[in-house]
């Protein structure tokens, strides 16, 4: 570096420093002008509540601008850059509209400078270019500084959020739902409406696991989900809005890899602490290696049968112990017969034809099984309790409830 680029150097320097002690005394104007500018034009910050301060704000950042001008030692405009940063985070205003205010800031910042330089040094104006780099950068460190200070506190804002979900999911699901000031923070935090149609769908872990995005929608086909993590299975609360149970189920088909649960509709989130213990209900049927959504409301039996497993174990023991002394293949072809005619509606040809057989072999398998089971399949309460018994059976060896 030459003599010559030093001395510009130190003159320019001078210079900005002489024209910035200058605009001390014209600050009140400056903060009109860079308010009008903030509030002009297609990028105008107008969200309600956000101008209040808004002259305030400009008035302390182009004194702290004028400050990081005259002593460069000293830094007050960064804290207040992060202090502004924060505080627009928390009000809500988009970080771009921040970022405006202070490429507008430091337009009016070095106007007004060289306004001020023109009119007491107009000979030194070519020397004060050379010191504009710096200006401008002392601007962008600030932006920087205010930007980094927004989108950490926005994050903050957002995981206090996401706690706050999350603490209100949990106590629906817990079914505290009674507490009327749990529901209003229902409507007001979970955006749910107080009267609607809500379920509960149960995933399990594992397999909400293997897909964590895919099994995961917020939003589906009109279906709106809160999912919450358990240490054994993945839950949402659903809002159906004009949705139906059928619809929630197709969803569930294509995000899930295995069994999923469906609680019947319920119409308050107050009744979704019961709507989970419904769906857990429904998912403890699945028992086929393939993919099942279960609707409680289309597996009572079985949900019976699962949740009073002492009593099923005493029904299937009554019923169906006989079976036991069965070679396994013969048990195994007389349960296919039973399984295919309750399936058929009781009809023994539509049997035939799924097991490929004639429909009096189907009558015949029947006639055996009433014997063993001591139950009639014409008689309504004998055949209530062989379907039970047969669902206990089920439940047993692990196969489809």
């Amino acid at each position: 570096m030459d003599a010559r680029t030093v001395t510009t150097g130190h003159t320019a320097g001078a210079l900005t420093r002489r024209a910035a002690s200058r605009l001390v005394a014209r600050l009140p104007d400056l903060a009109d002008r860079l308010t009008a500018e903030i509030l002009s034009g297609d990028g105008a910050m107008r969200p309600p509540g956000l101008t209040d301060d808004l002259w305030d704000v400009c008035h302390i950042g182009l004194r702290h601008g004028i400050e990081a001008i005259l002593d460069p030692s000293s830094r007050p405009d960064l804290s207040w850059a992060r202090e502004l940063g924060r505080r627009r985070a928390e009000q809500g205003l988009p970080l771009d509209q921040l970022l405006r205010s202070y490429r507008l800031a430091g337009r009016v910042f070095w106007e007004s400078l060289v306004e001020v330089a023109a009119q007491q040094d107009p000979d030194q104006l070519p020397a004060l270019a050379h010191h504009a780099v710096r200006v401008w950068q002392t601007i962008d460190q600030q932006s920087s500084v205010a930007a980094e200070a927004y989108r950490r506190t926005e994050f903050e804002l957002l995981r206090r959020d996401e706690e706050q979900v999350q603490a209100i999911v949990d106590a629906l699901l817990e079914g505290r739902g009674a507490d009327g000031r749990l529901l209003a923070a229902a409507t007001t935090v979970l955006g749910l409406p107080a009267r609607g149609r809500f379920a509960v769908a149960v995933l399990r872990q594992d397999d909400a696991l293997s897909r964590p995005v895919a099994g995961r929608p917020e939003t589906a086909g009109g279906i709106r989900f809160l999912w919450r993590l358990r240490a054994d299975a993945r839950i949402a609360v659903v809002d159906l809005g004009d949705a139906d149970l059928d619809d929630l189920a197709e969803v569930l088909r294509v995000h899930a890899c295995h069994h999923a649960g469906l609680s019947p509709v319920v119409d308050s989130p107050a009744d979704l602490g019961h709507a989970r213990w419904l769906a857990e209900l429904a998912l403890r049927t699945c028992r086929s290696p393939r993919q099942e959504v279960a609707r409680l409301d289309r597996r009572l039996p079985a949900a019976l049968v699962v949740s009073q497993p002492e009593l099923a174990e005493h029904l299937r023991r009554s019923v169906l112990d006989g079976l036991t002394a069965l070679d396994p293949a013969k048990r195994g072809l007389l349960l296919e017969t039973l399984d295919a005619w309750l399936e058929c509606g009781g009809s023994a040809t539509a049997a035939a034809r799924r097991l490929y057989c004639h429909p009096n072999t189907v009558l015949n398998r029947l006639r055996h099984l009433e014997r063993i089971s001591g139950r009639s399949t014409s008689r309504p309460l004998d055949l209530v309790e062989l379907v039970l018994a047969r669902h206990a059976l089920h439940r047993i060896d692990g196969n489809p409830a």
